[in-house]
């Protein structure tokens, strides 16, 4: 197999790995290239067939030794290739990780970068590999949008609760029917009180904005850029390979005030997509560079949602405040010049009762997921 053939089944099986998988083309190829050596091929290959595997089943797979297999593993975690952390028994698991959602992009931009010619370079390439992908789903556009009902929700919104004009928090109405007390619905959904959950916890980069940054393209919504968070497992993870630090919970919530003065949108993470599973991740959403907004969306948006904004018109003067933040596009004036809201597009996020100037707006409880197909294009 000649290097160029085995640098094309290498990107195959890191694509193969997980997350969201992209064509096989000369720009993908290129990433890999810039990402992993000549030396690291073979020991990539020996994950076509078990894309997670102990050290035993590595020795089998590879012919190497344990230590020659430590130094590859180590390697390769460094750039966000391999997942290296024990599973629940305490078995250490080597776990191949996909280009993007959660792998390689990821790990890659929420480190602190330089702005050299190299990282640049690589913006410039995911950037055009993203273009890509887009083409693919617009090219499969009615067959994508068709399987989005069957699509399992990717992330969970958890709201902002305090009003900026007035300082009070944010009255949640909750349905009589739930058969449960408020506290118990109030303290899973409440990202304060979140972050009390885990004593290990790394922040790093938003590597949406910070991918922007380096293609020059800077975030109009705000100036964080550390404010991204991972938890237990995780953390360890992030914070050893050197993409994130560990901070406490103190710093994490003083964080967390911040992004919350910014509008941007906590969405959290759970393993395979379980919300009843405790979360790996938060991230800090912004409006014009996370792809998970509608501004910069690339495919569909799958999103549980455990709210809904509900606007008093009593109130509202129209002044459009809301709409001006909303990470969806879910709020609009009526032709008598209110706010209202598109129930199928509102995260409950509470970003619109955040920034209202006359505490317009409550969330009311709502269980479902929101599904929002991507723009059709040309």
């Amino acid at each position: 197999m000649s290097l160029d053939d085995k640098y094309r089944k290498v990107s195959e099986t890191i694509n193969n790995a997980g997350g969201t998988p992209f064509p096989i083309t000369d720009t993908l190829i290129a990433i890999v290239k810039r990402l992993v050596s000549d030396d690291d091929l073979d020991f990539i290959l020996a994950y076509q067939e078990k894309k997670s595997q102990t050290l035993d089943q590595l020795k089998e797979t590879t012919g190497l030794s344990e230590s020659e297999i430590e130094v590859m593993t180590n390697k390769l975690a460094k750039k966000g290739v391999i997942f290296n952390q024990p599973n629940r028994s305490g078995l250490m698991v080597y776990r191949l990780l996909p280009l993007i959602n959660v792998g390689v992009f990821e790990y890659t931009f929420m480190q602190k970068l330089v702005r050299s010619k190299e990282n640049k370079e690589l913006a410039k390439l995911f950037t055009q590999l993203f273009k890509e992908i887009q083409g693919v789903i617009q090219g499969s556009y009615d067959q994508l949008v068709g399987f989005m009902d069957h699509m399992p929700a990717v992330d969970r919104t958890v709201p902002i609760r305090v009003n900026k004009a007035t300082g009070k928090t944010t009255v949640i109405e909750i349905n009589e029917n739930l058969g449960q007390p408020v506290e118990k619905i109030l303290q899973t959904k409440n990202v304060a009180e979140l972050i009390e959950k885990f004593d290990e916890i790394a922040v790093g980069h938003c590597f949406c904005r910070h991918h922007q940054d380096m293609e020059d393209n800077p975030c109009q919504q705000t100036e964080l850029r550390e404010c991204c968070f991972t938890f237990g497992k995780s953390a360890r993870f992030t914070s050893e390979q050197g993409f994130m630090r560990m901070i406490d919970k103190k710093e994490a919530l003083e964080i967390l005030m911040k992004a919350e003065q910014d509008g941007l949108v906590h969405k959290a993470y759970h393993p395979n997509f379980d919300v009843n599973k405790d979360e790996t991740s938060v991230c800090n959403c912004c409006k014009c560079c996370c792809v998970n907004s509608v501004d910069n969306q690339l495919g569909p948006i799958v999103s549980v949602a455990n709210f809904v904004a509900k606007v008093n018109q009593d109130n509202c003067t129209g002044c459009e405040e809301c709409a001006t933040y909303c990470h969806t596009n879910a709020i609009k004036l009526d032709s008598a010049g209110f706010s209202f809201v598109d129930e199928k597009l509102c995260l409950g996020c509470g970003v619109c009762s955040h920034f209202c100037p006359e505490d317009a707006i409550r969330l009311s409880e709502s269980n479902r997921i929101i599904r929002i197909p991507p723009p059709r294009l040309g």
